[in-house]
C-alpha cells in the first residue's frame, strides 16, 4: 500500500518501468510513491541497469534480518593480545583513521567510534567501553552508533552474561561502505536523469544533466562490479 514497504509486485513494476525506459518520477507515480522511495530502492539494489525485482526483495529481507538484535552465546572466547602491540601507537592509528573518515564525509564522532571499534581484535565494545576510551558522553556515543547502524557499518548484539548491549563492527565493513557510495551515485544519477527529462535533453542544461547521469551511473556500476569481483575471487561474497 502507498506509504508502506515495497512488495515484490511493486518491485516487479519498478523493474518493468526501467526496462521500458521510464524515468524514476514516472515509475513512482505509477506506484503512488514518492520519487525518493523509488530512487533509493533502485540505488541500493544494483542501479538502473542491474535492478532485479526478486534479488531486491531478497536483499531487503536480508538487511531486515541483520538489523534485529542477535543474542551473544554465554561462553565467550578469550581474545589474544599481542605483547608487541603498543596501546599508544594503536590509539594514534585509530585517530588517524577517524580523521580520514571525517575527510571523506563521515561525522566526526561516528568516525571516532568506528576507528575505535576497528582496531579492537574482538571488533566489539560496549557503550561504557567507548565512553571511557573516547572520553565522551553516553549520548554522544549513542548518536554516533545510530548513524553507523543506519549505514549498516555497525550492529548491536546482546551480551547476556554482562546484561548489556555490545556494538559490533562487521567483517564486511568496506564492502558495505563502497556499496553505500554506489547507492549515493545511483541516487544522484536518478535525480540528474529526472532533471534531464524536465529540462529536455536537447537543451544545454538538459544535456549537462544527461551527461552527469550517465557518468554517475557508470561509476556506481563500476564500484559494485569491482567490489563483488574482489569477494568472489576470495570465495566469500557478503549477503
Amino acid at each position: 500500500m502507498p506509504g508502506g514497504r515495497l512488495t515484490l509486485q511493486d518491485r516487479r513494476r519498478i523493474a518493468t518501468g526501467l526496462a521500458e525506459g521510464l524515468g524514476y518520477g514516472e515509475i513512482a507515480r505509477g506506484l503512488g510513491r514518492p520519487t525518493s522511495t523509488v530512487t533509493r530502492e533502485i540505488g541500493r539494489n544494483g542501479g538502473p541497469s542491474g535492478y532485479r525485482a526478486e534479488r531486491a526483495q531478497h536483499a531487503t529481507a536480508q538487511r531486515s534480518r541483520r538489523s534485529r538484535t542477535a543474542p551473544v552465546p554465554r561462553r565467550t572466547v578469550p581474545v589474544a593480545v599481542s605483547r608487541d602491540r603498543n596501546p599508544a601507537v594503536v590509539a594514534e592509528f585509530a585517530d588517524q583513521l577517524a580523521e580520514l573518515l571525517v575527510h571523506v564525509g563521515m561525522p566526526r564522532m561516528a568516525a571516532r567510534v568506528l576507528g575505535c571499534l576497528y582496531v579492537t581484535d574482538e571488533g566489539s565494545l560496549t557503550s561504557g567501553d567507548l565512553v571511557q576510551r573516547l572520553q565522551v558522553s553516553p549520548a554522544a556515543v549513542s548518536k554516533a552508533i545510530g548513524y553507523l547502524e543506519g549505514q549498516a557499518l555497525v550492529h548491536r548484539e546482546r551480551d547476556e552474561r554482562q546484561r548489556r548491549e555490545r556494538y559490533v563492527i562487521g567483517t564486511d565493513i568496506w564492502y558495505r561502505a563502497l556499496l553505500a557510495s554506489a547507492e549515493r551515485n545511483a541516487m544522484l544519477a536518478g535525480i540528474t536523469r529526472h532533471g534531464a527529462e524536465l529540462l529536455g535533453p536537447a537543451t544545454p542544461a538538459g544535456a549537462r544533466m544527461d551527461d552527469a547521469s550517465a557518468l554517475l551511473e557508470r561509476i556506481g556500476q563500476d564500484i559494485v562490479r569491482s567490489v563483488r569481483q574482489w569477494y568472489e575471487e576470495r570465495g566469500a561474497v557478503p549477503s
